[in-house]
Order: C-alpha cells, then sequence, then structure tokens
C-alpha cells in the first residue's frame, strides 16, 4: 500500500503505523464505566470505506485521516488530523 502523506508525498505503508478507527468518539468523563467499556471494547469491523489513523513515524510523524477500502485497501483520500473526510454512502 502506498499513502500519500500531505506533507512528504507518496509513501510505503512501512513508513506508517496503524492507529485506529477515526470515528470513535471518546465518551466524557461523567459517562459512566459502561459508556468507556464499551469505547475501548466493542468496536465495528466494517466491510468497506473506513476513516482510519494513520502517523508517519518514518517521515514528519504527522497523525493523518486515511479513508481506505478494508477490503481492497484502495485509498481514495488523505487529510491531516484537524480536516474531515466523510465515508462514501455505498
Amino acid at each position: 500500500m502506498r499513502i500519500p502523506c500531505p506533507h512528504c508525498g507518496p509513501r510505503d505503508e512501512v513508513e506508517f503505523t496503524y492507529r485506529g478507527d477515526a470515528t470513535v468518539t471518546r465518551p466524557g468523563p461523567d459517562a459512566g464505566v459502561d459508556a468507556f467499556h464499551d469505547y475501548l471494547y466493542l468496536r465495528a469491523n466494517p466491510r468497506g470505506w473506513q476513516v482510519e489513523w494513520w502517523q508517519h513515524n518514518s517521515g514528519c510523524r504527522a497523525f493523518l485521516k486515511v479513508l481506505r477500502h478494508t477490503v481492497t485497501h484502495e485509498i481514495r483520500a488523505v487529510a491531516t488530523a484537524t480536516e474531515t473526510l466523510e465515508v462514501p454512502q455505498a
């Protein structure tokens, strides 16, 4: 897989570390134990497009949002951590 870093250009995936689903929101401090348990352990495993966190460890070290297809590994878009990526509707 080649990931097009917005700062460094296209790079091989070995330069990056996968950091997880970028659409999950951490519960507030008063949400309770059950909400925090669900946040940590109950994750979807979608088939199709997903927005993910990746870190460019061997390059600029930036955290990036990557829109990747979980079956074909096609990368459709990459954004900085503060930008928004939308999952396309099937």
